[in-house]
């Protein structure tokens, strides 16, 4: 039996990675894998899930090619998720050809939460979100509808 002294490298936790793993905290994890993919992080906190009995990924793949951080992979005979990479963008949900299949939870800065998993139900959202962006803008350029009527009657 080989004898433990300070040079010796145990190769067993450098491939598991449990020593790095440790002293990173996950939030710094997250951002170095995302770094590389140039994708913004919206949301700071979501849920993703695939509905193994509705998924018919080995005829499509089509949210596989969707996803711009490879977060969905094919393992054998379904679709993989890796949460660490996801970015919660609803790419993979309007791409995705049964509805209800995937399933994504996200929690916007501001505390709103937002459910779907239809692509009807993320376009839905996204006009409501866009509506409100529009009449905000309206708001700080007319401040009410007397000083709007006042500018155009003159």
């Amino acid at each position: 039996m080989p004898e433990k002294n300070s040079s010796t490298i145990d190769i067993f936790n450098m491939l598991s990675g449990t020593e790095e793993k440790a002293e990173k905290p996950q939030k710094s994890q997250r951002q170095e894998l995302l770094e590389p993919t140039g994708v913004k992080e919206l949301f700071p906190e979501g849920k993703i899930s695939i509905n193994k009995y509705t998924c018919i990924g080995v005829q499509c793949k089509l949210c596989i090619k969707a996803c711009p951080t490879n977060a969905l992979y094919w393992k054998t005979g379904e679709v993989g998720i890796i949460d660490d990479l996801c970015v919660y963008c609803s790419a993979c949900v309007l791409s995705c050809m049964v509805d209800d299949c995937i399933k994504i939870t996200r929690k916007r800065e501001d505390g709103k939460t937002e459910k779907f998993g239809k692509p009807r139900d993320v376009m839905v959202l996204a006009n409501s979100l866009n509506a409100e962006k529009r009449f905000q803008r309206v708001c700080d350029v007319l401040q009410s509808a007397e000083e709007y009527c006042k500018k155009y009657r003159d």
